[in-house]
């Protein structure tokens, strides 16, 4: 399974993504915004999908369409 970025970039876990635009985080009052730096991601079963930790948030579970590796 080929898990790709925005841009068509591999990834891989442990790598460290950047946002690409404003992300509000449901259930809490948090935005992650553009730019933010994500590191040592892992992958899921699902293609489109990544888990990681943010500097405010545990267990978040992003797109990979609004990613992209840095």
């Amino acid at each position: 399974m080929d898990v790709k970025d925005s841009n068509g970039t591999l990834l891989n876990a442990g790598d460290s993504v950047m946002v690409i635009k404003d992300l509000k985080v449901k259930g809490t009052s948090v935005t992650l915004k553009r730019g933010t730096i994500i590191k040592n991601i892992r992958l899921t079963s699902d293609e489109e999908e990544i888990e990681c930790n943010a500097d405010k948030v545990k267990g978040l579970v992003l797109k990979t369409c609004f990613l992209k590796k840095a």
